[in-house]
C-alpha cells in the first residue's frame, strides 16, 4: 500500500512517530492518509530556528564536508568514501544497518573513534546541563532527543563496529550571551532549486565573527548507552529499547500496521479528519473504528477527549467509557479534597458543568451575569485591552543577549470608554530587521498605557510573562530610563515564579480568559477556552453584538487603525456566524492558519504562543523578500493583532449587555 517504490527505512523521524504512537506508522507518506500537520519544513525552520542553529553547530565544525544528496546510495556511498580517512568532519553522514538509516548531523571521524553531535534547537543551561529528574529518570521533555540520539547511535555502531562511538546533544545554551552584534543576521533561510529549505550564509564566519559559542556541547553517552542494553525498555518494557527499534523497522518494512489503544494523546492525532473527501481515509476514525467499536454516529458524539483540563482521560478509556454521557459527576471528584474557587467556577465545576450539559443534550451557553456584574463593579474606565505578539529567536539579534530570549515585536490596543464607545487607540510593530525590539516596545506600550488609570485586560498570562521577561531584561542593561520603565511594568503585572523580585501591581492586569473559566461556558467550543473559539461562540448567541456588527460600521463609527467598513457579522448556509478569524487574508498562502497557529505545539517548537505571528515575523526577519512583500505582511499582521483585542472588546460587549437586562 505504499505510495512510492523508494526503501522502506525506519528513519528518525519515522522512529520517532513510532514513539509516539506505532499506529502512525502505518498511516504515514499515504496519500490515502493525509497529514494534518503542517508539512512545510520552510514554514517550520522559520517558527523554530532549527536550521539556523544546525548551521551555527556546523560554523563550531569547520572544514566539514556537507553530503546534501537524498539518494540513500549516493549518500551511504559518499559517507563511506570520507570515513575512510583519518581525521574527517562530517555533516549529514549518513548510516545503513539493516533496515535502519539516518543522516546525522554532525559525525566527526578520529582515528578509531566516531563522535556523533545530534542539534537540536532546544535551549537548557550550559553552566548545569542535566536531563534527568530527581529519581534519575529521563525527563519527560528531553525523551525524544535523548530517544533520537540513543537511535542513531545504535545505528552508527552496527555500521561501524570496528569503530567506539561517541554520542553528543548540541543545545542552544541559555546561561551565554552572544559576544557580536548582527549574529542571526548571518543565517538565512531560502529554499533551492528543488524547493528544499536551506541556510544562506552570509559574510564572515570565522571564529572570531561568531564570538563567544552560545551553543553547548553536552555528553549523553551516560544515558544512552543504558538505553541500549538487553533490559526493558522503561516507557514500554515488553521489549528492550533495541527490540522496539526492530520491531518498528520490520513491521514498516513490510508495510504492517501496528495496533495501539486508544488514549488521551489521540485527540491531537494528524491524521483525523473532520471532513473526509472521496479517496481519503482517516487514521483517527479507522482506529477507533477498530479498537472499541467505534460506528460512523459515534464520531459526533461529545467525547471524553475534549472535556477541559481532564487528566483521568485514559483511566475511562480503560474502563470503555469514551463519551461524556457516559460520566457521572461523581466520576470527575478527586479522591483528595480541592480547595473551592472564592467566585467563579473551579476546575471541577467547569468540567460537571460540561458533561452535565452533554447529558442533558443542553446546547445553551453558561453565562453568571451575578457573579461576573460583581466582578465588573471592581473595573476603572476606560477599559483597556491589549494584545502582543512575540517570538525566542534561537540566535540573538544583538551582544549581550541570550538564545530564546523573549523578543516582543507587536501590540494592539483598543479601549472601551465608560458611555460604551470602542476606539482601537493604538498598535505598534517593529518592522527592523536585525533589531531587539523590546525596550523601545514598553516605552510605546507605556505611552499608550500611561495616560489614565482604566483597567487593563489581557486574554491568559502571556503578556504577564512577557513583561516580567522584559523586567529582567531592563534589570540587567545600561538603559537609561531602565528604572522608570521596571517601576511601570511592576505597576501593572504580577510577578512570575521566575522573577526574583515579587510583587502584585495597583493595576495588574485582569485575565479575560480567567474570567471566561469562572464565568462563561458553550458547549460549541468543545472544551476549548481559545479566544479563537470563544469568539464565534458568542457572536452565535449574542443578538446584541449580532445587530451592532451586521453593518459595516467598523472603521467608520468605531475607529479602526487598519480597516474600513467592515462587518463581522456575516452567515454561513447553516445559518451560523462565521468565525471572523477566517475573514482575514492568511499571513501564508496554502496554509491552513489554525494548523499554522498550533505549529507551536509541536515539541522542536520552543516557545508556544502565536505560531502564525511568530512565523511572519521570523519571515521579515529571515529570509529575503521585496518591500512590497514585507509590506503585505507588516499589513496582515496588523489586522490580525487588531481583530484579537477587538474580540476580547466583543466578549466584554456582550457580558456587558448581558448584565444590564
Amino acid at each position: 500500500m505504499g505510495n512510492d517504490a523508494s526503501p522502506r527505512y525506519l528513519t528518525k523521524s519515522r522512529f520517532k512517530l513510532a514513539l509516539e504512537c506505532p499506529t502512525k506508522l502505518f498511516y504515514t507518506k499515504k496519500k490515502e492518509y493525509p497529514d494534518q500537520k503542517i508539512d512545510n519544513a520552510f514554514l517550520k525552520a522559520l517558527a523554530n530556528g532549527g536550521f539556523q542553529v544546525g548551521e551555527l553547530a556546523k560554523c563550531y565544525f569547520p572544514e566539514g564536508h556537507d553530503i546534501d544528496d537524498l539518494d540513500y546510495e549516493i549518500s551511504l556511498a559518499k559517507t563511506n568514501e570520507l570515513l575512510k580517512s583519518d581525521h574527517v568532519t562530517i555533516y549529514e553522514a549518513a548510516f545503513l544497518y539493516q533496515n535502519l538509516f539516518i543522516r546525522a548531523d554532525v559525525v566527526v571521524k578520529k582515528g578509531n573513534k566516531i563522535f556523533l553531535y545530534e542539534v537540536k534547537a532546544k535551549s537548557i543551561d550550559g553552566s548545569n546541563p542535566s536531563f534527568l529528574t530527581k529519581k534519575e529518570a529521563i525527563e519527560t521533555k528531553w525523551k525524544p532527543y535523548l530517544y533520537d540520539t540513543a537511535f542513531q547511535k545504535y545505528v552508527v555502531q552496527k555500521s561501524f563496529p570496528e569503530f567506539s562511538v561517541e554520542a553528543y546533544l548540541i543545545l542552544a545554551d541559555k546561561s551565554a550571551k552572544a559576544s557580536v552584534d548582527g549574529l542571526n543576521q548571518k543565517f538565512f533561510l531560502s529554499t533551492d532549486t528543488h524547493g528544499r529549505t536551506k541556510v544562506d550564509v552570509l559574510g564572515d564566519i570565522s571564529a572570531s565573527s561568531l564570538g563567544d559559542k552560545i551553543l553547548c556541547v553536552v555528553a549523553v553517552d551516560h544515558i544512552v548507552d543504558p538505553l541500549l542494553q538487553d533490559a526493558p525498555f522503561s516507557d514500554n518494557p515488553d521489549k528492550s529499547f533495541i527490540e522496539w527499534i526492530n520491531f518498528y523497522a520490520e513491521n514498516y518494512n513490510q508495510d504492517k500496521l501496528i495496533r495501539s489503544s486508544v488514549k488521551a494523546s489521540c485527540r491531537d492525532c494528524e491524521f483525523k479528519l473532520l471532513n473526509i473527501e472521496d479517496g481519503q481515509r482517516s487514521g483517527f476514525n479507522e482506529c477507533w473504528k477498530r479498537e472499541v467499536g467505534f460506528i460512523d454516529a459515534d464520531f459526533a458524539k461529545p467525547s471524553i477527549l475534549n472535556i477541559w483540563d481532564l487528566r483521568t482521560k485514559d483511566k475511562f478509556f480503560s474502563e470503555g467509557r469514551y463519551f461524556q454521557n457516559d460520566l457521572l459527576d461523581v466520576d470527575l471528584i478527586p479522591k483528595t479534597s480541592t480547595t473551592k474557587e472564592n467566585m467563579g467556577l473551579s476546575r471541577l465545576d467547569r468540567q460537571i458543568l460540561q458533561i452535565t450539559k452533554s447529558r442533558d443534550g443542553d446546547f445553551g451557553d453558561y453565562l453568571d451575569t451575578d457573579g461576573l456584574a460583581n466582578v465588573f463593579k471592581g473595573f476603572t474606565y476606560p477599559l483597556h485591552f491589549i494584545d502582543f505578539e512575540t517570538s525566542a529567536v534561537a540566535i540573538p539579534f544583538n551582544k549581550g543577549r541570550k538564545p530564546y530570549e523573549q523578543t516582543a515585536f507587536q501590540f494592539s490596543h483598543h479601549i472601551v470608554y465608560e458611555d460604551g464607545t470602542v476606539e482601537h487607540k493604538g498598535e505598534w510593530l517593529d518592522q527592523r530587521v536585525g533589531v531587539f525590539p523590546n525596550f523601545d516596545f514598553v516605552r510605546a506600550l507605556k505611552a499608550e498605557l500611561s495616560l489614565d488609570d482604566g483597567t487593563i485586560f489581557r486574554y491568559a498570562a502571556h503578556e504577564n510573562s512577557i513583561l516580567n521577561a522584559i523586567y529582567r531584561q531592563l534589570q540587567e542593561s545600561n538603559e537609561p530610563d531602565k528604572v522608570e520603565l521596571c517601576f511601570w511594568i511592576q505597576e501593572i503585572t504580577k510577578s512570575s515564579s521566575s522573577t526574583a523580585d515579587k510583587w502584585e501591581g495597583k493595576r495588574n492586569m485582569v485575565d479575560l480568559r480567567d474570567l471566561v473559566l469562572k464565568y462563561y461556558y458553550s458547549p460549541s467550543t468543545n472544551g476549548s477556552n481559545s479566544i479563537k473559539d470563544i469568539l464565534p461562540a458568542i457572536l452565535n448567541s449574542s443578538e446584541f453584538l449580532k445587530e451592532k456588527y451586521s453593518q459595516p460600521i467598523y472603521g467608520r463609527d468605531i475607529k479602526s487603525l487598519n480597516f474600513t467598513d467592515q462587518t463581522w457579522i456575516t452567515y454561513d448556509d447553516l445559518g451560523k456566524v462565521i468565525n471572523p478569524y477566517k475573514k482575514l487574508e492568511p499571513l501564508f498562502k496554502d496554509v491552513d492558519q489554525d494548523l499554522l497557529d498550533t505549529l507551536i505545539s509541536d515539541e522542536d517548537i520552543e516557545i508556544a504562543d502565536g505560531g502564525a505571528a511568530m512565523t511572519a515575523y521570523a519571515r521579515m526577519q529571515f529570509t529575503q523578500m521585496a518591500e512590497e512583500e514585507r509590506k503585505i505582511i507588516q499589513n496582515s499582521l496588523l489586522k490580525y493583532c487588531e481583530l484579537d483585542t477587538l474580540a476580547m472588546v466583543m466578549i466584554y460587549e456582550h457580558w456587558k449587555n448581558k448584565i444590564a437586562k
